[in-house]
């Protein structure tokens, strides 16, 4: 489990003696650095980097970093709010111990998430890791809720050796097929054997359906810890890709047209160690509140996809007909809705079922995606809401008198559409804090300017290596 309280300076109790202790452990492995990572509000890895033997220093004090990153653009560029985005302040990163991990692909580096705070000792409000966990602490004190996790992983795998800019695909076999898998066997053992070096259980990885793309889907587990790793696993894939001479992009739009890369969420709530999603007496085994955690989190889809579908190329991948999610529309193991009810295998069913959020890529920061996609269905479980008719087949299909009836609706067609129903949520701009939401809609609206006047192939270019 990841720990929930808050840094504080000085540390937590025991956290220097234990950062003194793994300091030395890993100078006896050789690790003579720590990536210190972070996921900024427009879903890049930023990190700052120590000297293994600083650990315990890092525990006790942080690290200095500007808060100017919360409104950086995926470019670069930066823009503004009330409060964030001046070259004033400073932050202090946390490293979070019980995360630490040895780098199998990258010899001699560690790695470790971490919480920001204000160098008065506070919680900074723009840290989207800190609202994560606030947000599973909240759902544990009013509902006795406790939350698993897993983020879905796709990329496309290019050729290093590909004019600048470029995405040649490394593999040329058909989708899912074994001829892919060979083409590109020697990779994909290798981030096999990194991430079980790195205490990564993954569930499956193959062939995806896009030219040169995969998937590799891991356990679940609390959604803290499944957005570390989420972001762990994308930072062992690209060094691992390097090693081989590859390249890979995460981006949901490797090109303008096609399949594009998705990120989906797998969500289960838990009560005393029972799952709620399934053994209860709603449609396909739910719980009265699995059942109303899944309808506010479709109430809230428009809105939500301005955090879980944040970039411009987000609405080059969110198209009809393309197992994307993009109607508000559930169904029992349907790819097209939005919401698929995942039940599981008949004898897994207590471990495995869950409700998976489909309209989701790897743009997203994976802390706000995680904690809005609660946050939602919390709101859900507080109204006792109750979900509509179910859809089977592809929703795009429904006739409009049908799709009205089961309040099926088109799910926003652009960056700008999604940002304006973001601004319309009270529930979610409530539940990240004033900083935050301003952020969140700030760094979406600069995002909207950057591409505007390019074309979908333009679009598809400048965000083509960014994630």
């Amino acid at each position: 489990m990841t720990t929930l309280a808050d840094p504080v300076p000085g540390g937590r109790p025991g956290d220097v003696e234990r950062a003194t202790a793994l300091s030395g452990e890993l100078a006896g492995r050789g690790v003579h650095g720590i990536v210190l990572a972070y996921v900024d509000t427009a879903g890049v890895a930023r990190v700052k980097t120590i000297p293994s033997g600083r650990l315990a220093d890092a525990a006790a004090w942080g690290v200095g970093m500007s808060p100017v990153f919360d409104t950086f653009l995926a470019g670069d560029a930066i823009v503004t709010t009330d409060v964030l985005g001046s070259p004033d302040g400073d932050l202090r990163l946390y490293p979070d111990l019980d995360r630490l991990t040895v780098l199998a692909a990258q010899p001699g580096w560690a790695w470790a998430p971490v919480d920001r705070i204000t160098q008065d000792g506070a919680p900074h409000p723009g840290c989207s890791r800190t609202f994560l966990r606030h947000t599973l602490t909240d759902a544990r004190a009013r509902h006795g809720l406790d939350f698993r996790a897993a983020v879905e992983i796709e990329w496309s795998v290019g050729l290093d050796s590909a004019p600048a800019g470029e995405f040649v695909p490394a593999a040329t076999g058909p989708a899912y097929g074994a001829t892919r898998l060979v083409e590109l066997g020697d990779f994909g053992a290798d981030l096999l054997a990194a991430c079980a070096a790195q205490g990564v259980d993954v569930d499956q990885f193959h062939p995806e359906y896009a030219a040169g793309q995969f998937e590799l889907s891991t356990g679940a587990l609390d959604p803290v810890a499944a957005a570390d790793r989420s972001v762990l696993v994308r930072h062992t894939v690209r060094a691992v890709a390097r090693r081989h001479g590859l390249r890979v992009s995460f981006s949901p739009a490797v090109n303008a047209t096609g399949v594009g890369n998705g990120g989906h969420l797998h969500l289960s709530a838990w009560r005393d160690g029972v799952n709620l999603h399934t053994g209860g007496v709603r449609r396909y085994g739910m719980t009265a509140e699995a059942e109303s955690l899944a309808a506010g989190v479709l109430a809230r889809l428009p809105a939500l996809t301005a955090v879980t579908a944040p970039s411009p190329a987000s609405y080059l991948r969110l198209r009809p007909s393309q197992w994307a999610g993009v109607y508000t529309a559930w169904g029992l193991e349907t790819r097209e809705c939005a919401l698929r009810l995942v039940t599981g295998t008949a004898g897994l069913r207590d471990r495995a079922a869950n409700l998976e959020v489909k309209p989701v890529d790897l743009a997203a920061n994976p802390y706000l995606a995680l904690g809005c996609v609660i946050a939602a269905g919390l709101e859900g479980v507080e109204s006792e809401a109750v979900l509509p008719p179910e859809t089977t087949g592809d929703p795009a299909h429904l006739a409009p008198e049908e799709a009205a009836a089961r309040e099926v609706r088109r799910l926003p067609k652009t960056l700008a559409e999604s940002v304006e129903a973001f601004r319309g949520d009270e529930v979610l701009r409530t539940a990240l804090g004033p900083v935050l939401a301003d952020a969140v809609t700030a760094v979406r609206e600069g995002e909207v300017a950057q591409v505007d006047g390019l074309e979908d192939a333009q679009i598809a270019a400048a965000y083509r290596w960014v994630y």
